[in-house]
């Protein structure tokens, strides 16, 4: 089908730029330029859009709001201005200072009648978008195998130019100000050994270990003997090598493996850094009940999770563009929710702290790697595929520095019937 837009000006045609203005005002933080000759939106704007073709209008018209925006951006029919695409951060600040306004009836007619009943017809999804119907049960075992390659198994080579050498998928810690991002990012390994008070010949399972980055820390600076579980075949056989290469195959170990297969007990301590995004809010009890099952008594878990600020909207919308795009069947809340989870399996909460800050930090050291290694990520994957991550990073960090999330690590024990929790008397972990 071929879609068309008659920029010609007969009596009652609105043009692409009077809608804009109509919608969003002359303010608007952006400038818009359209095929059809308009242009709309300040001047000076320091971000500028271009809608280069008339199935960029098609998917903002039959898909309002962000998801048909991101769709024509990843398929091209939309440009940015004055923002790198491995880092649209500027866009993003942009696009959420927007404030649309609803057109009258009448007005809104109009604009549909100058569109043409073409652009309003949904074109074929990007397919980087991943469909609404998945095989499998949610979090059933055969669906999260799908779920988690979709994410993880992009490409190992993309995962070390975006992450840097530490190959580290989850939030750092800084120190200091000046810390780098891999130091960050030893620095958190360290503060989870020192919750969990790893000492040499202790057991750790780490579950959702990716590419094996704390199972080496523990393994390396604190002589402990790790597990490491993950869903994804590309982040195991990484992490695999890996141990042999640093001569650690005698401590630690990487498996291709569901949490939830894991036969061993009597863990000294369990870390669990971003799994909890992946398992489904419904699915918290059973997942803490099972951590708590392969703890001994007096072991201890670190559970380091993102979160909503409140805990009144849980959730990611099925049909927003990180639940389409980013992590499918993905679910946040917050902190008291899993909070109230682990204390309702059995768990004693020791201690709790947020992360918020150190997260946006952190993306932001990642999309400064992916417009570094820009040419070659794309090389490596595809230009929408690396505009998806590019779009992704930069609205979470967003989303943290504005508190819309938050990062939380939870340290908890199995505390023993008779009340012992193996726990000293004030926390001696520092910070």
């Amino acid at each position: 089908m071929s879609l068309h837009f008659d920029s010609g000006r007969r009596p009652g045609r609105v043009s692409l730029g009077e809608m804009f203005d109509r919608l969003y005002g002359p303010d608007a933080p952006l400038r818009l330029t359209a095929y059809d000759g308009s242009e709309a939106g300040p001047a000076d704007a320091p971000v500028g859009l271009r809608l280069v073709r008339p199935r960029g209008t098609a998917y903002l018209a039959s898909s309002p709001g962000s998801l048909g925006l991101v769709r024509a951006y990843v398929q091209g029919d939309i440009e940015l201005d004055g923002t790198h695409p491995g880092d649209p951060y500027e866009a993003v600040r942009a696009f959420r200072a927007l404030a649309a306004r609803r057109p009258p009836p009448l007005e809104a007619l109009r604009w549909l009648r100058s569109l043409g009943p073409s652009n309003l017809i949904r074109p074929p999804l990007p397919p980087q978008e991943v469909r609404p119907v998945r095989p499998g049960r949610k979090h059933g075992r055969r669906r999260d195998a799908t779920v988690i390659s979709h994410h993880y198994d992009v490409s190992n080579r993309f995962y070390e130019m975006v992450l840097g050498p530490s190959m580290t998928y989850t939030c750092a810690c800084y120190s200091t100000s000046t810390a780098t991002l891999e130091e960050a990012q030893e620095h958190k390994y360290d503060l989870v050994a020192r919750k969990l008070g790893l000492k040499p010949g202790m057991r750790l399972l780490d579950v959702g270990c990716g590419w094996g980055g704390m199972v080496r820390h523990a393994a390396r600076e604190h002589g402990a003997r790790v597990l490491g579980v993950t869903l994804s075949a590309e982040q195991a056989q990484w992490a695999s090598d890996r141990i042999v290469a640093d001569g650690l195959e005698n401590l630690a170990e990487v498996r291709h493996l569901d949490y939830r297969d894991v036969t061993e007990t009597d863990f000294d301590a369990i870390s669990a850094i971003g799994l909890i995004e992946h398992i489904g809010i419904e699915n918290y009890a059973s997942y803490f009940e099972f951590l708590r099952s392969r703890l001994r008594p007096g072991g201890r878990l670190l559970n380091h999770g993102i979160t909503r600020s409140d805990n009144l909207h849980p959730g990611i919308p099925k049909r927003g563009f990180i639940g389409r795009y980013v992590f499918p069947d993905g679910g946040i809340t917050g902190s008291g929710a899993m909070v109230t989870a682990m204390e309702d399996a059995g768990l004693e909460v020791q201690h709790q702290e947020n992360l918020r800050v150190h997260y946006a930090r952190t993306l932001q050291g990642w999309c400064d790697n992916l417009v570094a290694n820009w040419d070659e990520c794309v090389a490596e994957t595809s230009l929408p595929t690396a505009k998806v991550w590019g779009l992704y990073m930069a609205g979470s960090r967003f989303s943290f520095e504005r508190n819309d999330i938050q990062l939380h690590q939870v340290l908890a024990t199995r505390t023993a019937p008779d009340g012992n929790a193996d726990y000293p008397l004030r926390h001696d972990f520092g910070t």
